[in-house]
Protein backbone atom coordinates (compact mmCIF):
# COMPACT_ATOMS: atom_id res chain seq x y z
CA UNK A 1 0.00 0.00 0.00
CA UNK A 2 1.39 3.50 -1.00
CA UNK A 3 0.47 6.73 0.99
CA UNK A 4 1.34 10.76 -0.12
CA UNK A 5 2.79 12.73 2.70
CA UNK A 6 2.48 16.30 1.77
CA UNK A 7 4.35 17.07 5.11
CA UNK A 8 7.67 16.34 3.99
CA UNK A 9 6.79 15.56 0.46
CA UNK A 10 7.10 11.71 0.49
CA UNK A 11 5.73 8.10 -0.73
CA UNK A 12 5.34 5.90 2.26
CA UNK A 13 5.21 2.01 1.69
CA UNK A 14 3.54 -0.36 4.05
CA UNK A 15 2.83 -3.99 3.54
CA UNK A 16 -0.43 -5.51 4.51
CA UNK A 17 -0.16 -8.70 6.71
CA UNK A 18 -2.68 -11.17 4.88
CA UNK A 19 -3.77 -12.53 7.55
CA UNK A 20 -4.69 -9.95 10.31
CA UNK A 21 -4.26 -6.59 7.68
CA UNK A 22 -2.19 -4.57 10.07
CA UNK A 23 0.27 -2.70 8.28
CA UNK A 24 4.18 -2.60 8.87
CA UNK A 25 6.33 0.37 7.11
CA UNK A 26 8.89 -0.89 4.04
CA UNK A 27 10.17 2.33 3.39
CA UNK A 28 9.55 5.90 3.00
CA UNK A 29 10.94 7.70 -0.54
CA UNK A 30 11.18 11.45 -1.74
CA UNK A 31 8.71 12.41 -4.29
CA UNK A 32 11.49 14.69 -5.92
CA UNK A 33 9.14 17.92 -5.77
CA UNK A 34 6.88 19.79 -3.60
CA UNK A 35 3.25 18.88 -1.68
CA UNK A 36 2.85 15.57 -3.49
CA UNK A 37 -0.95 15.94 -4.04
CA UNK A 38 -2.01 12.70 -6.20
CA UNK A 39 -0.18 9.39 -7.29
CA UNK A 40 -1.43 7.34 -9.26
CA UNK A 41 -0.17 3.48 -10.64
CA UNK A 42 -0.47 3.49 -14.37
CA UNK A 43 -2.36 0.19 -15.94
CA UNK A 44 0.60 -2.29 -16.50
CA UNK A 45 1.42 -1.66 -12.91
CA UNK A 46 5.41 -0.74 -13.53
CA UNK A 47 5.34 2.48 -12.62
CA UNK A 48 4.04 5.03 -10.09
CA UNK A 49 3.16 8.71 -11.20
CA UNK A 50 3.47 11.60 -8.25
CA UNK A 51 2.04 14.93 -8.95
CA UNK A 52 3.98 17.49 -7.02
CA UNK A 53 1.30 20.30 -6.84
CA UNK A 54 3.93 23.44 -5.34
CA UNK A 55 6.79 22.18 -7.78
CA UNK A 56 4.70 22.06 -10.62
CA UNK A 57 6.30 18.82 -11.17
CA UNK A 58 5.30 14.90 -12.33
CA UNK A 59 7.70 12.67 -11.52
CA UNK A 60 8.23 8.92 -12.56
CA UNK A 61 8.91 5.98 -10.25
CA UNK A 62 9.21 2.44 -11.38
CA UNK A 63 8.01 -0.04 -9.07
CA UNK A 64 10.07 -3.57 -7.78
CA UNK A 65 7.53 -6.25 -8.36
CA UNK A 66 9.02 -8.42 -5.74
CA UNK A 67 9.04 -5.93 -2.97
CA UNK A 68 6.89 -2.87 -4.16
CA UNK A 69 9.90 -0.32 -3.64
CA UNK A 70 10.05 2.49 -5.73
CA UNK A 71 12.92 4.23 -6.85
CA UNK A 72 13.02 7.23 -9.03
CA UNK A 73 13.39 6.56 -12.96
CA UNK A 74 14.75 10.43 -13.62
CA UNK A 75 12.31 11.05 -15.48
CA UNK A 76 10.56 14.55 -14.28
CA UNK A 77 7.74 16.54 -16.46
CA UNK A 78 7.09 20.02 -16.09
CA UNK A 79 3.81 21.43 -16.10
CA UNK A 80 1.70 23.79 -14.16
CA UNK A 81 -0.02 22.90 -10.88
CA UNK A 82 -0.68 19.41 -11.78
CA UNK A 83 -3.25 18.01 -8.79
CA UNK A 84 -4.38 14.94 -10.37
CA UNK A 85 -3.55 11.84 -12.87
CA UNK A 86 -6.00 10.03 -14.86
CA UNK A 87 -5.25 7.15 -17.15
CA UNK A 88 -7.43 6.74 -20.14
CA UNK A 89 -7.69 2.32 -21.23
CA UNK A 90 -8.40 2.49 -24.39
Amino acid sequence: MYGSNRGHDSIAIFKIDSLTGKLALIDIVSTFGSFPRDFQIEPSGKYLYVANQNSNTIVTFRIIPETGIIEATGDIVTIPLPVCIKFAIL
